[in-house]
This record gives structure tokens, C-alpha cells and sequence, in this order.
């Protein structure tokens, strides 16, 4: 039996308890006691964390009341039905429609850009003078196409340098990352997971494919050390794939950090 399905199993086999709609509705009209009590009793830089959650949650509430609103609105216009109208006059409550169709279009893009917002959205751009050194080759002074990357870089486990005589980038060994400090947002914790791939560089897309690490890089960590839970309740044990974003300069601080994009 997968995990954790014993409960959902018990609930088919011997459904819930007699009372459970009534403790569920009063659990729920006690949440607004406990929230009260928080807010009242929290002190200091929870405190502020908390007011800042419930904040977002107001505003987002005033929104779908409002869009709500907008769509339920009836026009003054709008008449017995037992009284025909003219042609001309059919087409004016239009505005009124066209006003809640707008609003829902916007609410869609803001969740759908909220969705996929990253913590750094804009970063500085690196140069390549400054992201490669080059590396003069053979006899002939002339012969200068090696580049070897300054900046710290990520390969995959099963990477295996190409022979001197045709390898174009030079990856150092001491700027190579394997693991990345990362920060989940909601949970407020920073655990050591490792990288499995780089995913999207923001300077370059040959800096994507040499697995350059720099500010602002989406990579993918296995987050199954974490615990995390799929949609349906079970654990996820195996490998789970997670985007994170890298907040810091590698380079000048000699590790990795980076925000767990939920």
C-alpha cells in the first residue's frame, strides 16, 4: 500500500464520524479567535512577519470581493423581460459586461505573473572580459582560443573533461558548486540540498549550457530531503525536483545561496 493512505483507507471503509461537519464548522469559526490571539500576543520579528501574511490576505480577499462584485452587477438599463426592447437599445449593457470580463482578464495575469515571479527579477550583466580568462596555446603565440571560466560553475556527476587538445572551456575544479544553501519561503528554514542541473542563466544561454553560476541563476535542487508532500498527501521520497533561485555572488562569498521558487 503506498503511504499514507491508511486514513483515506479507514474513511472508505468506515466513513467519518457522526459529528465530524459540526466540529469541522466549529473548528473553523475558532479560526479567527486563534488568529486574534496571535496577533494580539506576537511580539517582534514574528510579529511583523505574521501582520505582513495577513496583510497579502486582505488585499487578495478585497480583490475577489471586488471582481465579485463587478460580475454580479446588473445594469440600470435592464428591464422586464415581458417588455421587448428595440434593436438599437440591446447592446447597452454592454460596458458594464466588457468592465467584469476586464477585471477577470487582470486577475488572471497578475496570478499567472505572480506564479511565475522570481525573487531577483532584473540582475547586472557580466561581460565577457570579465567571465573568461584567456589561455594562450601551442607554440604559436596566435593561437590564444582557449577560454578558462572565472566564475563558479556546475557539472553533472557524470562529467568528463574532453581531451586537452579540443577542450574550448576550461572549468576549474576549486570554482565547481555540488551543493546550494537553500531557503524555503513558507516554511522560513535553510537547508544544504544538492544541484542537480542549471536551469536558466539570466546572462547568457552559453552560460546556461557551461553551467555557470551567478546571480540571479534558476538551478534545480532535489528537495526530497525536505519532506515535501505531493497534492494528494504522500511523501515525496524520491528524487523531487525544485527551482531555486541564487541571491548571492558565489564568487566573493564562497558559497551558494538561493530561494526556493513555490
Amino acid at each position: 500500500m503506498p503511504q499514507n493512505e491508511y486514513m483515506e483507507k479507514h474513511r472508505k471503509e468506515h466513513g467519518r464520524r457522526l459529528d465530524h461537519e459540526e466540529r469541522t464548522r466549529k473548528r473553523e469559526a475558532r479560526e479567527a479567535h486563534a488568529i486574534s490571539q496571535k496577533a494580539t500576543n506576537l511580539r517582534g520579528f514574528k510579529a511583523k512577519m505574521f501582520q505582513q501574511e495577513r496583510h497579502k490576505h486582505k488585499i487578495q480577499m478585497r480583490k475577489q470581493i471586488k471582481a465579485l462584485e463587478e460580475k454580479n452587477v446588473k445594469s440600470a438599463g435592464d428591464k422586464d423581460p415581458s417588455q421587448p426592447l428595440p434593436s438599437y437599445l440591446l447592446d447597452r449593457n454592454n460596458p458594464q459586461q466588457a468592465k467584469s470580463l476586464s477585471s477577470a482578464i487582470k486577475n488572471r495575469r497578475s496570478e499567472k505573473s505572480a506564479r511565475y515571479s522570481v525573487p531577483i527579477p532584473k540582475v547586472s550583466g557580466i561581460s565577457e572580459e570579465d567571465m573568461f580568462k584567456v589561455i594562450n596555446t601551442g607554440k604559436r603565440k596566435h593561437k590564444s582560443w582557449k577560454r578558462m571560466i572565472t566564475k563558479p560553475t556546475f557539472v553533472g556527476p557524470d562529467f568528463t573533461r574532453r581531451p586537452v587538445k579540443y577542450e574550448r572551456f576550461i572549468r576549474p575544479m576549486g570554482l565547481r558548486y555540488k551543493k546550494a544553501h537553500v531557503t524555503h519561503p513558507e516554511l522560513n528554514v535553510t537547508v544544504q540540498l544538492p544541484i542537480i542541473s542549471v536551469k536558466k542563466n539570466p546572462q547568457q544561454q552559453l552560460y546556461t549550457q557551461l553551467g555557470v553560476l551567478t546571480k540571479g541563476t534558476i538551478i534545480e535542487v532535489n528537495v526530497s530531503e525536505l519532506g515535501l508532500t505531493t497534492a494528494g498527501g504522500k511523501v515525496v521520497w524520491g528524487r523531487c525536483m525544485l527551482h531555486a533561485q541564487i541571491t548571492n555572488n558565489p564568487e566573493m562569498d564562497g558559497c551558494l545561496n538561493a530561494v526556493l521558487l513555490t
